[in-house]
């Protein structure tokens, strides 16, 4: 109900930017432009938690852009999802070795669609907010996605199976113990994501602890139990194999270490990308190892 009146009195009532408060406009030229023309890039969080994909963010979380996704998220401004989820696209498309802000198409022959996995929000939060902000983007940036020639869908196959506290005012150690364990992959979850590339979708990264957690449960439900996910976990491993065969000699070195034992686990962390709106600044660094 919240949600369904929060869209018509954005239709209906004048407001102000979300982004830099410039009057009567939900979103500005400006800031419209400022998200469409970023250039996705790698972020790496220090410290960076084990286990954190590959991540590719659009903009660091300040000013404007820190703006426009808390009046998404906290305040209901649901327009604001489609500039939201184009952004959130490219930031995907530069993961997967694409254009990272253009509009060509990366899919590849063979390797079936995009997809985007949301990390979950507390069903507390969702609750309060009267929507899934997270979901609602990766919607629009799968649309986005198809748009531009690359199939893509929305696989929404994790869960919380237990209780998390607010992430709000923890530090980077006590964000990892609070959500250590707390995702899973729903009952046939594993199946589906044998169905083509998957990529974690948020609209934060802050130290990666999320992140972290949602792709250790899709490594989980790749490698064991009932929905062992076997396309996944076998097509991980021919390519680990093949990484280590043709792959750069200095990565190749970090992630398996010659230890057969560790390629499988170790190629599905190469496999698994993330892609993000935000994230801090000092993340954005360059020629970092």
């Amino acid at each position: 109900m919240r949600g369904w009146w929060q869209d018509l009195t954005d239709l209906v009532l004048p407001a102000d930017c979300a982004g830099c408060d410039a009057p009567r406009t939900a979103l500005c030229a400006r800031c419209r432009a400022m998200l469409d023309a970023a250039v996705p890039r790698r972020v790496r969080p220090v410290p960076e938690p084990a286990g954190l994909p590959v991540v590719h963010a659009v903009s660091p979380y300040a000013a404007e852009v820190r703006a426009l996704l808390l009046a998404h998220k906290e305040r209901g401004a649901l327009l604001l999802a489609g500039v939201l989820g184009r952004a959130l696209a490219g930031a995907v498309r530069a993961g997967l070795g694409g254009p990272g802000g253009g509009a060509g198409p990366v899919d590849r022959p063979g390797r079936g669609p995009v997809l985007l996995v949301p990390v979950p929000s507390a069903r507390w939060a969702v609750r309060a907010r009267g929507h899934d902000p997270v979901r609602r983007m990766a919607l629009a940036a799968a649309g986005e996605l198809r748009r531009t020639g690359t199939p893509a869908r929305v696989t929404a196959v994790l869960r919380q199976r237990r209780a998390v506290a607010d992430q709000a005012g923890l530090d980077a150690r006590q964000r990892l113990e609070n959500l250590a364990g707390a995702l899973e992959v729903g009952p046939g979850g594993g199946r589906l994501l044998g169905a083509g590339r998957v990529v974690l979708v948020d609209d934060l990264m802050t130290t990666g602890a999320s992140l972290a957690e949602a792709a250790r449960a899709l490594r989980e439900a790749g490698a064991s139990g009932p929905d062992r996910g076997t396309v996944v976990y076998e097509a991980i491993t021919r390519e680990g194999r093949e990484e280590q065969r043709i792959g750069e000699r200095q990565e190749r070195s970090e992630w398996v270490h010659r230890a057969p034992e560790k390629t499988a686990p170790n190629g599905l962390g190469r496999m698994l990308r993330a892609a993000v709106i935000a994230a801090p600044r000092d993340s954005f660094g360059i020629n970092r190892n």
